[in-house]
Protein backbone atom coordinates (compact mmCIF):
# COMPACT_ATOMS: atom_id res chain seq x y z
CA UNK A 1 0.00 0.00 0.00
CA UNK A 2 1.54 3.39 -0.90
CA UNK A 3 1.87 6.10 1.18
CA UNK A 4 1.85 9.92 0.47
CA UNK A 5 5.38 9.98 0.66
CA UNK A 6 5.47 7.68 -2.86
CA UNK A 7 4.11 10.28 -4.25
CA UNK A 8 6.15 11.11 -7.76
CA UNK A 9 5.46 14.91 -7.77
CA UNK A 10 3.08 17.62 -6.84
CA UNK A 11 -0.55 17.38 -5.69
CA UNK A 12 -2.63 19.68 -7.29
CA UNK A 13 -5.97 20.27 -5.13
CA UNK A 14 -8.47 22.15 -7.14
CA UNK A 15 -11.11 23.55 -4.51
CA UNK A 16 -10.27 24.02 -1.11
CA UNK A 17 -13.61 24.19 0.40
CA UNK A 18 -14.90 22.41 3.53
CA UNK A 19 -14.32 18.77 1.85
CA UNK A 20 -11.14 19.68 0.17
CA UNK A 21 -9.72 21.65 3.02
CA UNK A 22 -10.25 18.65 5.00
CA UNK A 23 -8.59 16.64 2.54
CA UNK A 24 -5.37 19.24 2.74
CA UNK A 25 -5.38 19.44 6.58
CA UNK A 26 -5.22 15.38 6.95
CA UNK A 27 -2.79 15.17 4.24
CA UNK A 28 -0.21 17.66 5.67
CA UNK A 29 -1.04 15.90 9.19
CA UNK A 30 0.21 12.31 7.35
CA UNK A 31 3.47 14.18 6.30
CA UNK A 32 2.77 15.29 3.00
CA UNK A 33 5.29 17.76 2.17
CA UNK A 34 3.98 20.84 1.90
CA UNK A 35 6.58 22.06 -0.79
CA UNK A 36 4.68 19.28 -3.10
CA UNK A 37 1.27 20.35 -2.49
CA UNK A 38 -0.51 23.57 -4.35
CA UNK A 39 -4.18 24.86 -4.24
CA UNK A 40 -6.39 26.56 -6.64
CA UNK A 41 -8.88 28.45 -5.66
CA UNK A 42 -9.83 32.15 -6.06
CA UNK A 43 -11.13 32.16 -2.45
CA UNK A 44 -10.18 29.37 -0.03
CA UNK A 45 -11.77 29.50 3.52
CA UNK A 46 -10.40 31.70 6.23
CA UNK A 47 -9.35 28.97 8.52
CA UNK A 48 -7.82 27.15 4.89
CA UNK A 49 -6.26 29.94 3.95
CA UNK A 50 -4.16 30.44 7.55
CA UNK A 51 -3.28 26.85 6.97
CA UNK A 52 -1.77 27.57 3.83
CA UNK A 53 0.17 30.38 4.75
CA UNK A 54 1.09 28.75 8.13
CA UNK A 55 2.88 25.48 6.02
CA UNK A 56 4.39 27.07 3.06
CA UNK A 57 1.50 25.75 0.14
CA UNK A 58 1.56 27.10 -2.73
CA UNK A 59 -1.90 29.06 -3.33
CA UNK A 60 -2.67 29.55 -7.11
CA UNK A 61 0.63 29.05 -8.70
CA UNK A 62 0.94 30.20 -12.15
CA UNK A 63 3.56 27.74 -13.07
CA UNK A 64 5.14 24.57 -11.37
CA UNK A 65 4.64 22.16 -14.34
CA UNK A 66 1.99 19.17 -14.72
CA UNK A 67 0.82 17.82 -11.30
CA UNK A 68 1.44 14.22 -10.32
CA UNK A 69 -2.33 14.17 -9.38
CA UNK A 70 -4.79 16.60 -9.85
CA UNK A 71 -7.93 16.14 -7.28
CA UNK A 72 -11.04 17.99 -8.14
CA UNK A 73 -13.23 19.04 -4.94
CA UNK A 74 -15.06 21.79 -6.42
CA UNK A 75 -19.39 21.32 -6.76
CA UNK A 76 -20.55 19.54 -9.22
CA UNK A 77 -22.77 22.54 -11.05
CA UNK A 78 -19.20 24.51 -11.69
CA UNK A 79 -17.55 21.64 -12.70
CA UNK A 80 -17.59 22.36 -16.21
CA UNK A 81 -16.07 25.71 -16.20
CA UNK A 82 -13.55 24.85 -13.53
CA UNK A 83 -12.54 21.98 -15.15
CA UNK A 84 -12.24 24.10 -18.69
CA UNK A 85 -9.49 25.90 -16.96
CA UNK A 86 -7.45 23.41 -14.90
CA UNK A 87 -7.16 20.60 -17.19
CA UNK A 88 -4.67 22.24 -19.04
CA UNK A 89 -2.18 22.28 -15.92
CA UNK A 90 -2.61 18.60 -16.18
CA UNK A 91 -0.76 16.41 -19.06
CA UNK A 92 -0.73 12.30 -19.97
CA UNK A 93 0.87 11.46 -16.38
CA UNK A 94 -1.44 13.22 -14.40
CA UNK A 95 -3.70 11.18 -12.21
CA UNK A 96 -6.90 12.92 -11.94
CA UNK A 97 -8.82 12.01 -8.72
CA UNK A 98 -12.45 13.53 -8.39
CA UNK A 99 -14.54 13.65 -5.53
CA UNK A 100 -17.48 15.60 -6.86
CA UNK A 101 -21.03 14.05 -7.13
CA UNK A 102 -22.54 13.07 -9.80
CA UNK A 103 -19.89 13.83 -12.44
CA UNK A 104 -19.29 10.36 -14.18
CA UNK A 105 -16.29 8.90 -15.23
CA UNK A 106 -17.07 9.90 -19.22
CA UNK A 107 -17.58 13.63 -17.93
CA UNK A 108 -14.41 13.47 -16.38
CA UNK A 109 -12.13 12.21 -19.14
CA UNK A 110 -14.03 14.35 -21.79
CA UNK A 111 -11.90 17.23 -20.40
CA UNK A 112 -8.46 15.21 -20.99
CA UNK A 113 -6.18 13.57 -22.86
CA UNK A 114 -7.28 9.90 -24.11
CA UNK A 115 -5.68 7.38 -21.74
CA UNK A 116 -5.67 10.12 -18.67
CA UNK A 117 -5.99 8.17 -15.70
CA UNK A 118 -9.22 8.88 -13.83
CA UNK A 119 -10.85 8.13 -10.41
CA UNK A 120 -14.21 8.97 -9.49
CA UNK A 121 -15.17 9.04 -5.88
CA UNK A 122 -18.03 9.77 -3.38
CA UNK A 123 -17.15 11.07 0.47
CA UNK A 124 -19.45 11.66 2.79
CA UNK A 125 -19.61 14.48 5.23
CA UNK A 126 -17.49 12.64 8.26
CA UNK A 127 -14.55 13.21 6.18
CA UNK A 128 -14.53 16.66 7.71
CA UNK A 129 -13.04 15.17 11.17
CA UNK A 130 -10.89 12.24 9.89
CA UNK A 131 -14.39 9.37 10.64
CA UNK A 132 -15.49 9.38 6.97
CA UNK A 133 -15.67 6.73 4.52
CA UNK A 134 -15.35 6.68 0.33
CA UNK A 135 -16.19 4.54 -2.42
CA UNK A 136 -14.16 4.95 -5.64
CA UNK A 137 -13.79 3.90 -8.90
CA UNK A 138 -11.08 3.25 -11.52
CA UNK A 139 -11.12 4.14 -15.28
CA UNK A 140 -9.31 1.65 -17.11
CA UNK A 141 -6.08 3.38 -17.81
CA UNK A 142 -5.32 3.87 -13.82
CA UNK A 143 -2.37 1.31 -12.79
CA UNK A 144 -2.01 -0.74 -9.47
CA UNK A 145 0.62 1.74 -8.56
CA UNK A 146 -1.73 5.11 -8.91
CA UNK A 147 -4.81 3.15 -7.56
CA UNK A 148 -3.07 3.02 -4.53
CA UNK A 149 -2.07 6.66 -4.39
CA UNK A 150 -5.32 7.49 -4.60
CA UNK A 151 -6.06 5.55 -2.30
CA UNK A 152 -3.45 6.49 0.36
CA UNK A 153 -4.94 10.25 -0.52
CA UNK A 154 -8.62 9.52 0.19
CA UNK A 155 -7.54 7.79 3.53
CA UNK A 156 -6.34 11.13 4.63
CA UNK A 157 -9.87 11.54 5.81
CA UNK A 158 -11.06 8.03 6.48
CA UNK A 159 -11.78 4.70 5.43
CA UNK A 160 -11.95 3.80 1.47
CA UNK A 161 -13.91 1.29 -0.33
CA UNK A 162 -12.98 0.43 -3.82
CA UNK A 163 -15.63 -0.56 -6.47
CA UNK A 164 -15.10 -2.18 -10.65
CA UNK A 165 -18.54 -0.89 -11.67
CA UNK A 166 -19.54 3.12 -11.46
CA UNK A 167 -23.34 2.15 -11.67
CA UNK A 168 -22.57 1.31 -7.69
CA UNK A 169 -21.48 4.50 -6.89
CA UNK A 170 -25.13 5.47 -7.29
CA UNK A 171 -26.19 2.89 -4.93
CA UNK A 172 -22.96 3.95 -2.42
CA UNK A 173 -23.89 7.73 -2.77
CA UNK A 174 -27.37 6.56 -1.57
CA UNK A 175 -26.30 4.89 1.50
CA UNK A 176 -22.77 6.26 2.35
CA UNK A 177 -23.11 9.55 1.03
CA UNK A 178 -26.44 10.61 2.18
CA UNK A 179 -26.63 8.11 4.62
CA UNK A 180 -25.00 10.78 7.42
CA UNK A 181 -28.36 12.80 6.90
CA UNK A 182 -30.35 9.86 7.73
CA UNK A 183 -28.18 9.60 11.27
CA UNK A 184 -29.34 13.02 11.69
CA UNK A 185 -32.77 12.61 10.96
CA UNK A 186 -32.45 9.55 13.40
CA UNK A 187 -31.31 12.29 16.18
CA UNK A 188 -33.93 14.89 15.44
CA UNK A 189 -37.15 12.37 15.16
CA UNK A 190 -35.85 10.20 18.73
CA UNK A 191 -35.20 13.57 20.30
CA UNK A 192 -38.91 14.95 18.75
CA UNK A 193 -40.25 11.52 20.03
CA UNK A 194 -39.06 11.96 23.86
CA UNK A 195 -40.51 15.95 24.00
CA UNK A 196 -43.86 13.75 22.30
CA UNK A 197 -43.39 11.74 25.49
CA UNK A 198 -42.95 14.09 28.05
CA UNK A 199 -39.03 14.81 28.30
CA UNK A 200 -37.83 18.87 28.27
CA UNK A 201 -36.63 19.37 24.91
CA UNK A 202 -32.89 20.31 25.56
CA UNK A 203 -32.88 17.01 27.93
CA UNK A 204 -34.57 14.84 24.64
CA UNK A 205 -31.96 16.65 22.29
CA UNK A 206 -28.81 15.84 24.43
CA UNK A 207 -29.87 12.08 24.99
CA UNK A 208 -30.25 11.67 21.55
CA UNK A 209 -28.02 12.79 20.19
CA UNK A 210 -25.47 11.33 22.62
CA UNK A 211 -27.33 7.62 22.19
CA UNK A 212 -27.12 7.81 18.29
CA UNK A 213 -22.93 8.88 18.57
CA UNK A 214 -22.54 6.75 21.35
CA UNK A 215 -23.89 3.62 19.07
CA UNK A 216 -21.78 4.36 16.37
CA UNK A 217 -18.63 4.76 18.23
CA UNK A 218 -19.55 1.47 19.90
CA UNK A 219 -19.96 -0.35 16.53
CA UNK A 220 -16.61 1.02 15.22
CA UNK A 221 -14.22 0.03 18.59
CA UNK A 222 -16.17 -3.30 19.40
CA UNK A 223 -16.47 -4.48 15.58
CA UNK A 224 -19.03 -6.51 16.72
CA UNK A 225 -21.50 -6.95 13.69
CA UNK A 226 -25.14 -4.35 14.15
CA UNK A 227 -27.50 -6.95 14.25
CA UNK A 228 -25.56 -8.77 16.73
CA UNK A 229 -25.06 -5.18 18.93
CA UNK A 230 -28.97 -4.67 18.68
CA UNK A 231 -29.69 -8.62 19.97
CA UNK A 232 -27.51 -7.81 22.77
CA UNK A 233 -29.39 -4.87 24.04
CA UNK A 234 -33.06 -6.37 23.42
CA UNK A 235 -34.14 -8.45 26.57
CA UNK A 236 -37.01 -11.00 25.79
CA UNK A 237 -40.40 -9.10 26.16
CA UNK A 238 -38.35 -5.90 27.49
CA UNK A 239 -39.11 -2.66 26.54
CA UNK A 240 -36.72 -2.52 23.51
CA UNK A 241 -38.12 -5.98 21.91
CA UNK A 242 -41.78 -3.53 22.65
CA UNK A 243 -39.94 -0.52 20.55
CA UNK A 244 -38.49 -3.17 18.05
CA UNK A 245 -41.67 -4.51 17.45
CA UNK A 246 -42.74 -1.41 15.63
CA UNK A 247 -39.55 -0.31 14.14
CA UNK A 248 -38.67 -3.68 12.18
CA UNK A 249 -42.24 -4.04 11.04
CA UNK A 250 -41.95 -5.92 7.59
CA UNK A 251 -44.89 -3.89 5.79
CA UNK A 252 -44.42 -0.41 7.60
CA UNK A 253 -40.95 -0.53 9.62
CA UNK A 254 -37.73 1.09 9.63
CA UNK A 255 -36.53 -1.62 7.03
CA UNK A 256 -38.79 -0.99 4.45
CA UNK A 257 -38.75 2.85 4.67
CA UNK A 258 -35.07 2.88 4.43
CA UNK A 259 -34.64 0.72 1.43
CA UNK A 260 -37.21 2.77 -0.45
CA UNK A 261 -35.37 5.66 0.60
CA UNK A 262 -32.01 4.48 -0.80
CA UNK A 263 -33.07 3.42 -3.44
CA UNK A 264 -35.03 7.24 -4.43
CA UNK A 265 -31.47 8.27 -3.52
CA UNK A 266 -29.69 6.35 -6.08
CA UNK A 267 -32.08 6.31 -8.35
CA UNK A 268 -31.72 10.62 -8.15
CA UNK A 269 -27.72 10.05 -8.60
CA UNK A 270 -28.42 8.51 -12.04
CA UNK A 271 -30.71 11.28 -12.94
CA UNK A 272 -28.04 13.70 -12.00
CA UNK A 273 -24.82 11.86 -13.37
CA UNK A 274 -26.74 11.99 -16.66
Amino acid sequence: MATLSDIPGRVLLVGAGKMGGAMLEGWLDLGLDPALAAVIDPGPPPEIAALIEARGVALNPLNGGPPAVMLLAVKPQVAPDVLARVAPLADAGTLIVSVMAGRTLGFLESYFPAGTAVVRSIPNTPAAIGRGVTVAVPNGAVTSDQMNIADALLRATGGVEWVEDEALIDVATAVSGSGPAYVFLLAEALAAAGVEAGLPADMADRLAQATVAGAGELMVRTGIDPAQLRRNVTSPNGTTAAALAVLMDEEKGFGPLLAEAVAAAAKRSRELAG
